[in-house]
């Protein structure tokens, strides 16, 4: 009788842990998506910084509000207006700041700088991002992530090769620390996995409306650009709502390597909008990118 109970019980261990793995692989897989969709959004911004005429704190002071109220709405309708920021804590006010100021670096950064040259610096986020978790969280980097890195930036590095136009070194230092204001933005999440992800975005954003409003002039814009930055900060919510869902789902760098998808896919967007096809540069960095991007999904247990 005992030799029964303990066969049943080893029997209930094994369905127990085995609906854990499916769970975590679940959760794993809706991280990734939920990433992608980030990283589509994303590869729009270029298009909506580089179409209007006004100055960078302009458009973060626009992006920021209308985020923000978009982010509420969404908040409310939701319910979960007391979990996203009563209990926002210490990783929520962390990644409230340090989002703030890599907004603050990468509009002017993109105003300053080429595009390419921004994505370039970006892919660099893998590599910090797993590196800090590393070192905070304790997330190991093996030899298949490094090399997916290496194949991402090698890969943006063809897209470069291919653009036209001189460095700006004022817009690629604040692309980098843009870059290292996101790898840490989602290492946070990881440490703190209990973080809410749509209230540290609101936050980010009202934080930057003091500054923007000291430094630049936000009410002079005409109309028909307010209501693109209005259609930005939209499409800014969305993207920081599912990088921030995901970013809980899925370790560091492979997040991070997940969100340089949007390095090809901006000018095959610029090529549907503005009719600029993409050069052969382009395609060929692109294609590596995806590669790099997509090696990495796999075999969940053999990279970080």
């Amino acid at each position: 009788m005992a030799e029964t109970e303990q066969v049943k019980d080893l029997a209930e261990f094994g369905i127990n842990a085995g609906n854990m793995e499916t769970d975590a692989r679940k959760n794993h897989y809706h991280g990734v998506i939920l990433i992608v969709v980030s990283a589509v959004v994303f590869s729009t911004v270029g298009i909506f910084v580089k179409g209007v005429e006004a100055g960078a704190w302009e458009i973060i002071f626009w992006r920021g509000l209308f985020s923000a109220i978009f982010t509420v709405f969404w908040i409310l309708k939701r319910g979960t207006f007391q979990k996203n920021f009563h209990g926002i804590g210490v990783g929520g006010w962390s990644a409230a700041i340090i989002g703030a100021s890599g907004s603050a670096a990468f509009i002017p950064a993109l105003k300053l700088t080429s595009i390419a040259n921004v994505a370039l610096i970006y892919a660099a986020a893998p590599l910090i991002a797993a590196l800090i978790a590393w070192g905070w969280v304790g997330e190991r980097v093996t030899l298949k992530m490094l090399l997916a890195c290496l194949f991402a930036l090698l890969g943006v590095g063809i897209i470069v090769s291919g653009s036209v136009g001189g460095l700006n070194l004022r817009g690629d230092l604040l692309a980098l620390w843009m870059t290292i204001s996101m790898a840490i933005f989602m290492v946070i999440y990881r440490r703190f996995p209990k973080t809410p992800a749509a209230g540290p975005v609101v936050l980010s954003s009202l934080l930057l409306l003091p500054c923007a409003l000291y430094f630049g002039d936000p009410f002079s814009i005409p109309f028909h650009e307010l209501a693109i930055l209005a259609l930005f900060g939209l499409v800014f919510a969305v993207a920081s709502v599912t990088l921030t869902e995901g970013a809980k789902r899925v370790p560091a760098g492979q997040a991070a390597l997940l969100s340089a998808l949007d390095t090809p896919l901006a000018p095959i967007f610029a090529w549907l909008i503005f009719a600029e096809f993409p050069t052969q540069a382009t395609w060929i960095g692109g294609g590596l990118i995806v590669v790099a991007v997509f090696s990495t999904l796999w075999n969940r247990n053999s990279g970080t």
